[in-house]
């Protein structure tokens, strides 16, 4: 334990005694996990996007008049079901409606009792036997008298995928890019700690210090910068998207039928990733300096 309170005890000294540097390496990897948090909840609820419209991508939902009566919806389903490549039709009222979209909301449910009434319509859940088939059931469907309009997703969801595809691979491709610079700016500042503290280190070592002794709080002080670097990186990102969530939440719901990624969900699993990669990047970059500069 009392090594362990050594290390700590000079890391802290050395980031007080030399915090220009110290400052600039923290601004740096929190710049960095500031870029690797926006493509993060960006890719993030891009999946979520996905995932809610592949639950219905075998689904043509088909939305009927306001004025076509509950006998002639029953005329249609029956005519819709005689098409081929229909496996299952489904009823579903303008209050069913209304109450999977109130809970697709949550807690923001309460929202949609200012509307003051259920603008929502009546329609038709066409489940397809295959994909290749749901394009001619589709144009079949939206002819029948009495449809308004269809809601098809297919072509929505190879879109999407492509795009989560690419933001996958381009987020770690950024991430691996950024991750390396950060770690030569850590391993830099280290650098500096070490030439200032070279005739203290060369003592160490003539009496018999050990590397690993030698090491430690360059290896604590590394660490140190990476957890402060991923606070403040995590506390911006909550901030930031928290108010993003208040201000254009309720609207990215009306427009695509899906909410946005909590952020205390968000959050716990960036706290996690960031943490990770701030103790990662300050202990690697803090191996370097010394592997190179003291010959450890």
């Amino acid at each position: 334990m009392s090594r362990i309170f050594y290390n700590i005890k000079q890391a802290l000294i050395q980031i007080v005694r030399y915090r220009t540097t110290t400052l600039a390496s923290v601004f740096a990897i929190t710049a960095m996990m500031l870029i690797l948090g926006l493509f993060f909840t960006l890719a993030v609820n891009v999946n979520l996007f996905t995932e809610m419209v592949k639950r219905d991508y075998d689904t043509v939902e088909v939305f009927l008049k306001d004025d076509v009566s509950e006998k002639a919806a029953k005329q249609i389903m029956n005519e819709v079901t005689g098409i081929n490549g229909v496996s299952l039709v489904e009823y579903r009222s303008k209050a069913e409606a209304l109450k999977i979209m109130r809970d697709r909301w949550g807690n923001s449910g309460y929202l949609l009792d200012s509307l003051g009434g259920n603008p929502l319509p009546n329609s038709i859940l066409v489940t397809v036997q295959s994909l290749d088939a749901a394009d001619a059931v589709n144009n079949q469907v939206s002819s029948i008298e009495g449809v308004e309009s269809t809601k098809y997703y297919k072509e929505t969801v190879d879109k999407l995928t492509k795009v989560t595809s690419f933001l996958q691979y381009g987020s770690m491709a950024i991430m691996a890019f950024l991750i390396l610079i950060s770690i030569i700016v850590v391993s830099n500042m280290i650098k500096l700690t070490v030439f200032a503290r070279a005739r203290e280190i060369s003592i160490m070592k003539y009496v018999g210090a050990t590397n690993w002794f030698i090491r430690g709080p360059f290896l604590v002080e590394g660490i140190i910068i990476g957890i402060i670097s991923a606070a403040l990186a995590v506390g911006i990102v909550y901030i930031v998207y928290s108010n993003m969530i208040d201000a254009v939440g309720m609207k990215v719901m009306a427009i695509l039928s899906s909410p946005l990624v909590p952020a205390d969900y968000l959050i716990t699993n960036l706290v996690i990733i960031f943490l990770a990669l701030g103790v990662g990047i300050g202990s690697t970059g803090s191996i370097i300096s010394m592997r190179k500069f003291l010959d450890a």
